[in-house]
């Protein structure tokens, strides 16, 4: 109200700041505390795949999960991350079936102001948000062969560079992908590097299909 107490003003400002600050500090711990929500059921694969699921969670390795559309692929990939080191940080998802060539480059790298025609300003990429967290990118068997090359030399050298750029930026994230497609039979159609896929193929979990474990459907 005017006129304005500059003393009350301050300490209005003060209080509006801590609050800021204790609501954040709430919604990590709540990120953090959030329970077991990934369905195990009794099926005896399904219980290796939890004592794998654990072991992933406990390493920063990279892990491809398969299985059908379905499945719980993506699901599995956030409970990996919130059982991880990496929980109070980003969890960062990318379909790249939704998403092709400079699209999908955009929505990784980001760009600078004038990268291109409709870039009216920088635009950070998902792998600077994922920057300490995890990078999930489902369906990673559709990405296409350019863009393969592009995030290939992101996992060599963790840096890139947003499009239109010529500095380099590091990312240091934890990679989880997953896929419906066989990769084998996508390499050998050279729609996949054989090179890429070595490099995602450290630790493979497959998630089989319920018509495959009945007895877990009243559950």
């Amino acid at each position: 109200t005017k006129p304005v107490d500059n003393a009350a003003l301050a300490v209005f400002m003060r209080k509006t700041l801590e609050i800021g600050v204790l609501k954040k500090q709430q919604s990590a711990r709540k990120r953090l505390e959030k329970k077991d929500e990934f369905f195990i059921g009794e099926n005896k694969t399904m219980h290796e795949i939890h004592e794998l699921a654990l072991s992933a969670a406990a390493s920063d390795i990279t892990v491809l999960i398969t299985g059908e559309t379905g499945t719980g692929k993506g699901m599995l990939a956030r409970w990996i991350h919130q059982q991880g080191s990496r929980a109070a940080n980003e969890c960062v998802e990318l379909n790249c079936s939704g998403l092709r060539g400079e699209m999908l480059s955009r929505e990784l790298f980001g760009n600078i102001r004038g990268a291109f025609t409709s870039a009216d300003q920088d635009r950070k990429g998902l792998l600077d948000i994922a920057d300490r967290g995890t990078l999930f990118l489902d369906e990673i068997g559709d990405m296409s062969i350019d863009v393969q090359a592009q995030f290939l030399k992101v996992l060599e050298d963790k840096c890139f560079r947003r499009l239109g750029d010529i500095k380099l930026l590091r990312s240091n994230f934890r990679l989880i992908c997953a896929t419906h497609h066989g990769l084998d039979s996508l390499v050998s159609s050279r729609q996949f590097r054989r090179d890429l896929m070595y490099r995602i193929n450290i630790m493979t979990i497959h998630l089989p299909p319920l018509r495959e474990r009945m007895h877990d459907l009243p559950a």
